[in-house]
């Protein structure tokens, strides 16, 4: 449908709606004749003029009719223009390009923005305010959306990139703003402060490249002049100062530290110009004091003798342990009498276990049965009973 628009045009998309007394309504082409665009009488005082040719220029009258007739034709005092309405532009920029896109350096950039508006929005950027370098950057734009593309960035492209968008007399914008970074140089100076002990104090200064993104850290290394072998002693250091400890004495030491950003850890490293020698000093051990410990115990068994029985004939053996130091002396008796070197006995004692072995006891060989174990602090006793019993078979014993 169309419209009538306030400097005489009619839109071919939106109806128009004329004013008139009551009946009859006609319209003049250019190249024709007047023409009634209602083909029956319009009580209604407005009315829609339909399917009309967008760019066209029409002259529209209003004649009024009733029983005694018609009325003189009244007619708009200029041609009206016929053209679409304009849907006001509208800029949809993606969530992930509202905050600093960050890009490395020689990576491809591709970013697209939608937008809307009709008729066809005219599209223009600008880069900080300037015209893009076509050489850098390519725009390609549609209806619905205009495209960004940088081949091979470059730091030089870091800017706030601005695009328009307009339809007739109304706009739209919005701003892009790219950061394209790459790894920092080095520390500008790094210097050897101090050396004491078995330390060293180090001092440097922020790089003067930071690769167009914020310094994160530092890391420092050290190496022995005797191998050359360099070794990280702190990484992802913030501070511009630090002191290496753990040095080995009499070594001489050369350090350098890198700088550290997003991208990464910087390829060259500032070195320190002079070496720090970790001297020796005349240290002399002193072993501390330890008390004596006292080992001396009296003699203690751990194991006593048990109560045993045996047949005539049958040889047996009596088992304790004991413990002490000095190492005690083990004595044997038999019915409280020392059994001595007595052949029938076997005596046996090695590492505080003690046996006696009763070879082939006869009658009289059952009875109280004691182990008593002396040294300088003490002295210690076990007994046991031994019985001796017949054999089943007499003739046992003779055998």
């Amino acid at each position: 449908m169309t419209s009538l628009e306030g400097d005489g045009a009619i839109s071919s998309r939106d109806q128009t709606f004329l004013p008139q007394l009551y009946q009859h309504v006609s319209c003049f082409h250019p190249a024709e004749d007047w023409k009634a665009v209602n083909e029956e009488l319009q009580k209604s005082s407005r009315y829609v003029i339909k399917n009309l040719t967008t760019d066209d220029r029409l002259k529209i009258r209003v004649v009024a009719v009733n029983e005694g007739g018609r009325s003189t034709p009244v007619t708009l005092p200029e041609a009206v223009l016929v053209k679409e309405v304009a849907d006001r532009p509208k800029v949809r920029l993606p969530r992930f390009l509202r905050q600093r896109y960050v890009a490395h350096v020689g990576e491809k950039i591709n970013l697209t923005i939608p937008f809307t508006g009709k008729p066809k929005p005219v599209v223009t950027w600008t880069k900080n305010g300037q015209p893009l370098d076509p050489k850098r950057v390519n725009i390609r734009s549609t209806e619905r959306d205009s495209i960004l593309f940088i081949r091979a960035s470059e730091r030089e492209d870091s800017g706030v990139y601005e695009m328009t968008v307009k339809v007739e007399g109304f706009e739209d914008k919005t701003s892009i703003t790219l950061q394209i970074v790459e790894l920092p140089g080095p520390p500008a100076s790094v210097k050897i402060v101090d050396t004491w002990g078995f330390n060293v104090a180090l001092e440097w200064t922020p790089p003067t490249d930071n690769g167009n993104t914020e310094i994160t850290g530092y890391t420092i290394q050290k190496a022995d002049k005797k191998t050359g072998d360099w070794f990280t002693v702190l990484e992802h250091y913030h501070r511009l100062n630090a002191t290496i400890s753990d040095l080995i004495m009499g070594n001489t030491y050369k350090f350098r530290v890198f700088s550290e950003n997003k991208c990464g850890m910087s390829e060259s490293a500032a070195v320190t110009k002079g070496e720090a020698k970790i001297l020796k000093t005349g240290i002399q051990y002193k072993p501390p004091d330890y008390k004596e410990h006292d080992f001396t115990e009296a003699p203690k068994f751990t194991t006593n003798l048990s109560d045993r029985s045996t047949t005539v004939g049958y040889s047996t053996k009596l088992l304790c342990s004991v413990r002490g130091f000095p190492k005690p002396k083990v004595e044997w008796m038999k019915n409280q009498m020392i059994i001595g070197d007595d052949p029938k006995f076997r005596q046996i004692c090695v590492q505080g276990i003690c046996s006696l072995e009763i070879r082939k006891p006869g009658n009289f060989d059952g009875g109280v049965y004691t182990c008593r174990a002396k040294n300088d602090h003490g002295e210690a006793v076990v007994s046991c009973k031994l019985e001796v019993k017949q054999p089943a078979n007499p003739d046992a014993e003779k055998k």
